[in-house]
């Protein structure tokens, strides 16, 4: 099925930002120049602040840029990420607010100066990431454990605000269960088919529940705690949020081009989106629903090796790959009798199809694996763990291949790195040391060494291809649940975390480690490096605020 991409929206707005306010992709030229803004970060309480947030975002613009103040609570914009204009300010600080708002006049090349003064915040529970609640909240481990879902869609605030008693929860709780995946609070998307309700389960998470939230007391008998603000390296970074033009929009995957363009997939609606970052250019290619009223949007998002797109289309159960030189889509839904009302593809591998015609992707209901013919359009399943003792929750997720097409994946439903062997059909599981350690995405380099996250287990890990090693390394902040990993060209290693709106940068090796505090709760899921820049550059899709995110360190 061939369809023409329809171009649906051009945010005017963007396109008509000027170069100059959104500067060259060089972190090391932008703090060349004088700074177009600067100042000093302080309050009654600790005098000149380190690690404070400073945003700027130009009256009418959807771009926001962020910088952080130093030791010295000082802050510098550079000249060339800011132009001409009025611009609100606003800070991130867990603890404290602006002391009234704030603004600043710019015309270059005159520099501008402002001191930003802080007060205690009035609602610190507002301000908490969900890692802080978790710090927070009294509670096992293993009573804590179901939250981690819970997060895909929302934060924390909105259940321990809740005066919902255990009762009360248990019918909120089977409705959200209920609800796809690739649900945000801008759309819910009810599945198609319910799931089976575990009431013994939910009956002791909402009992849980009922001890944190406030339906027993006017306040929470426990402490609020907070992480540290940044500090040292974790302040060198100028950060780059660029609005999208609905709320509704939900940047999954975010990833680069050849040519610098940014690509993302839309996780609940039918399209693929395009942002130019040097123009600020938007763009929309519409596909059409394979299976109306079922659930929306695509997950993964993957190139081949000519530079086309693919798409996981999730629940309306098929890939669609889009060829970037006649902008339009040709749709693989799954065959009929492969096809069900629960059916699911939210992961795939065209990287190497080439080879032998085929691409990965993955079957979430039966816990197997599809691969597509693409000649015929015809899937196959494969079943590779029906050698492993009965009992266990499957789901195989991040996907690679090597250069034989053979696949390399995840086992998100448990503890699990997977492969299939792309001639025999063949599969061997390979166990984490950790376990429940439940991988999530993945990345494979050119030294054949398989990188990925350990979602549940805190860690991020490597698996040698040539060894049948896994080695695993602790993440610095606990309850930080890295979604994704990404090895760069200088041997460091970038994840970000669904949980406290940090990116870790890492370095296996002298195992040292900077987090980047992010100016907007984020929920971080696929993360890409750029490494023709240098220093490299990060991106990655605000999946909950409708943005996509630039972070440039300066060393």
């Amino acid at each position: 099925m061939r369809i023409n991409a329809v171009l649906v929206s051009v945010c005017g707005a963007i396109v008509a930002l000027s170069l100059s306010l959104l500067g060259p992709a060089s972190s090391q030229n932008a703090q060349s120049a004088q700074p177009a803004l600067s100042g000093l970060v302080s309050s009654a309480e600790e005098g000149p602040m380190e690690g404070v947030l400073v945003s700027a975002q130009r009256d009418g613009s959807p771009i926001t840029i962020t910088v952080v103040s130093g030791a010295d609570g000082r802050f510098s914009f550079p000249a060339a990420k800011l132009g001409s204009g009025h611009y609100a300010l606003r800070i991130r600080a867990v603890g404290y607010e602006l002391d009234g708002p704030q603004s600043a006049d710019l015309a270059p090349p005159q520099t501008a100066s402002v001191d930003l003064k802080l007060r205690k915040a009035h609602d610190l529970a507002a301000q908490l990431t969900n890692t802080e609640w978790f710090m927070s909240m009294p509670g096992t481990a293993e009573q804590k454990r179901p939250l981690i879902e819970c997060m895909s869609c929302h934060t924390f605030e909105r259940i321990v605000r809740s005066k919902l008693n255990a009762d009360e929860f248990m019918p909120v709780l089977k409705r959200m269960q209920n609800y796809a995946n690739n649900t945000t609070m801008a759309k819910v998307q009810p599945r198609k088919v319910e799931r089976d309700f575990p009431e013994e389960r939910a009956r002791r998470l909402a009992e849980y529940l009922a001890t944190v939230n406030l339906s027993k007391t006017p306040a929470w008998s426990y402490e609020l705690k907070t992480l540290p603000r940044p500090k040292g390296r974790a302040t060198r970074a100028v950060i780059t949020e660029y609005d999208m033009p609905r709320k509704t929009i939900a940047p999954h995957d975010v990833r680069l081009d050849a040519q610098g363009t940014v690509w993302y997939s839309n996780f609940v609606e039918n399209f693929l989106g395009r942002l130019d970052p040097k123009t600020g250019e938007h763009r929309e290619y519409a596909y059409p629903e394979l299976k109306p009223g079922f659930p929306t949007g695509a997950l993964a998002l993957e190139p081949d090796r000519d530079g086309n797109w693919w798409l996981g289309m999730m629940f309306q159960s098929g890939l669609a790959k889009f060829d970037v030189n006649t902008e339009t889509f040709r749709l693989f839904p799954v065959q009929p009798e492969l096809n069900t009302d629960t059916s699911q593809q939210s992961l795939l591998m065209p990287l190497n199809w080439h080879v032998d015609g085929k691409v990965w992707t993955n079957d979430v209901f039966r816990q197997g694996v599809l691969r597509l013919d693409v000649a015929s359009g015809k899937y196959e399943f494969f079943d590779p763990f029906k050698y492993l003792p009965k009992g266990r929750t499957h789901s195989p997720y991040g996907m690679a291949s090597d250069a034989e097409n053979n696949l390399y994946f995840m086992d998100f439903g448990d503890e699990n790195v997977g492969r299939v062997d792309a001639k025999t059909g063949l599969a061997t599981i390979y166990r984490t040391p950790t376990p429940h350690s439940r991988p999530r995405r993945t990345m494979l380099d050119d030294q054949g060494r398989l990188w990925f996250a350990e979602f549940a287990a805190d860690k991020i890990a490597m698996f040698d291809l040539k060894t049948d090693k896994i080695t695993e390394w602790d993440v610095p902040t606990p309850h930080t649940y890295s979604y994704d990993v990404f090895h760069d060209k200088n041997g460091q290693l970038w994840s970000g975390s669904m949980a406290s709106d940090r990116v870790l940068r890492f370095d296996p090796v002298g195992k040292s480690s900077v987090e980047y505090l992010l100016p907007r709760q984020t929920n971080i899921r696929k993360v890409f490096v750029d490494n023709t820049t240098t220093p490299v550059t990060f991106w990655v899709g605000n999946n909950h605020g409708a943005a996509i995110i630039r972070l440039e360190p300066l060393d």
